[in-house]
C-alpha cells in the first residue's frame, strides 16, 4: 500500500500549549480566492450512484488550518463531495468517482491507497451525534484503537484526555469518563463524537452539518469549537445555515442544482470565494439570488 504524505513532522502539543501560541501567532487571514498552501485538491470530480451523476465537474482547493464551507440547496451535492474527500462514497452501493482527489499531493482513490488509512488521517463527524453505546472513555478510545493505536493504557489515558479536551468537553466530563455516552446532552454527544474523530490524530476534520440538529446555545458552542480546531486542522463543513458559514468560514464554495431535458438533477459548484467577497461581493447572479433568499 501507498503511504499517504504527512505535513506534521512532530507530534502536536497539549490543548494549553496550543491556545497559548493560538493566542499570539494566529494564521494569518486569507488573501486569496485560490490557496497556495492546499491540504486538499479536488480535480474534475465526477460522482455517480449507478448511471445518476449526482455531481459533476468540481475543481477546489482547500487550505490549511482554513475552514471551508460548502453550502447550497438540498440535492445539489453538498454532503456527495464531502463523502468524497475520505472515501465515505465507498461504502454506497453502484457509487463510482471520476477525477482525483489529492491529499499532501496523493490521489487517494489511487488503487493502492488504503481507504481505511485516509479514513484515518481525514476524520468525519456527522450531522447527528452518533455516541457508541459505550462508556465516554470507551467512544473516545475505540476512535484511536480502530486506527491501529497500541499504546499502553496510560498512553490511552493521555491521548482520550487531549482529545476529550481539543472537543472542549473534558472539564465537563472528567468526573464521569466511565458513563454511558448517552448519559451527555445532544451538545456533549456531537462534541463527543468530535473527540472521537479527533483521537486518531487526522489532519483533516470533515463536519457535515454538525449542528443541524442541536439548540441555538449547543450550535455556539460547536462553532466556537471549530475556530479554536482550526489552529491545529483544516475543517471542511458542509452547512444550510448560511449565517453560520459567514461566522466560521473563510472560504465558502456555493453549490446547485442543473435540470436536463430529462428532468435529472445534477449537482455543480457555481462559485467558490473567500467567504467575506462571496457573500458581498458574488461574481454569479445564481450565487447571490441564494444569499439574497430569491431561491432554495
Amino acid at each position: 500500500m501507498v503511504n499517504l504524505p504527512t505535513a506534521r513532522q512532530t507530534t502536536r502539543e497539549t490543548m494549553e500549549d496550543t491556545q497559548t501560541q493560538a493566542a499570539t501567532a494566529r494564521p494569518a487571514a486569507p488573501t486569496d480566492s485560490t490557496p497556495a498552501d492546499a491540504v486538499m485538491r479536488v480535480e474534475g470530480l465526477n460522482v455517480y450512484y449507478g448511471d445518476f451523476l449526482a455531481v459533476k465537474d468540481v475543481t477546489l482547493r482547500f487550505a490549511r488550518h482554513e475552514i471551508t464551507a460548502l453550502i447550497g440547496p438540498s440535492g445539489c451535492g453538498k454532503s456527495t463531495v464531502l463523502r468524497s474527500l475520505n472515501r465515505m462514497n465507498d461504502l454506497i452501493p453502484n457509487a463510482r468517482v471520476e477525477g482525483a482527489v489529492f491529499f499532501n499531493d496523493q490521489d487517494i482513490y489511487d488503487p493502492d491507497v488504503d481507504p481505511v488509512e485516509v479514513r484515518r488521517r481525514v476524520g468525519m463527524v456527522f450531522q447527528k451525534p452518533n455516541p457508541f453505546p459505550k462508556s465516554i472513555y470507551e467512544n473516545v478510545a475505540w476512535g484511536a484503537r480502530i486506527n491501529g493505536f497500541k499504546g499502553k493504557r496510560g498512553e490511552l489515558d493521555d491521548l482520550v484526555e487531549r482529545a476529550l479536551r481539543q472537543a472542549a468537553l473534558w472539564d465537563e466530563v472528567k468526573d464521569k469518563l466511565h458513563e454511558s455516552g448517552y448519559s451527555l446532552s445532544g451538545g456533549q454527544q456531537q462534541r463527543l463524537c468530535i473527540a472521537r474523530a479527533l483521537a486518531p490524530n487526522p489532519e483533516v476534520l470533515l463536519m457535515d452539518e454538525p449542528a443541524s440538529a442541536l439548540d441555538p446555545i449547543a450550535t455556539l458552542r460547536i462553532e466556537e469549537l471549530m475556530l479554536s480546531l482550526k489552529e491545529q486542522y483544516t475543517i471542511i463543513i458542509v452547512t444550510h445555515n448560511m449565517q453560520q458559514a459567514g461566522r466560521v468560514s473563510d472560504r465558502t464554495a456555493f453549490f446547485s442544482v442543473e435540470v436536463d431535458e430529462r428532468g435529472q438533477r445534477t449537482g455543480k459548484l457555481v462559485e467558490f470565494d473567500l467567504t467575506d467577497k462571496l457573500f458581498t461581493q458574488p461574481a454569479m447572479k445564481e450565487t447571490e439570488d441564494y444569499i439574497t433568499g430569491r431561491f432554495g
